[in-house]
This record gives C-alpha cells, structure tokens and sequence, in this order.
C-alpha cells in the first residue's frame, strides 16, 4: 500500500494547546474509522506553521477525501518512493 505525505498549512500551528491537538487528533480518527482500514494515520510532525502527516492510503484521492472530511487543509500531497534511515548506507 503507498505511503503519503502531507502538508497542512495552518498558522501558528506550533502554538495549538494540547487540547486542540487532542480534538484534532480525535476528529481525524472518527473519518479514518469512518472511512474503513485501507487508509491508515501513521504519525505527524508539528512546526510552527505547518503539520507533516504521514499516511498509508490507497490512493491520493483517498487522502483528499479524508481531508475534505475533516476540514483539514492538504495543501500539498507526495507519494512517498522510497524510505531511507541510517542504515541505508551500511551496505
């Protein structure tokens, strides 16, 4: 199953509380449950401006539909190719 990246514009997102990020969080889940179990929420990153969430999805337009959902933005959507760590270059 691919693997996806989003970006979520949403400013001043490194200043949400606890409880917002809690609601959101929750929110998300009830689409996702919603939704069925191909589309899966692995992790986020928050920084001060934007939220990197990383997703397996059958498609793009599955992560789009789960937005749209949800209300939260998906300014930018990239199918992951491949995932490297430190080991990669343990040859």
């Amino acid at each position: 199953m691919p693997k996806y990246v989003i970006e979520r514009e949403i400013p001043g997102a490194g200043n949400l509380s606890e409880e917002e990020l809690q609601a959101i969080s929750q929110k998300s889940c009830g689409i996702l449950q919603q939704m069925g179990p191909q589309i899966q929420w692995l992790e986020s990153y928050v920084t001060q401006d934007k939220i990197y969430c990383v997703y397996i999805a059958p498609s793009e337009e599955a992560v789009r539909e789960h937005a749209s959902q949800g209300g939260f933005p998906a300014n930018k959507i990239s199918r992951v190719n491949t995932v490297i760590d430190p080991t990669t270059g343990e040859g």
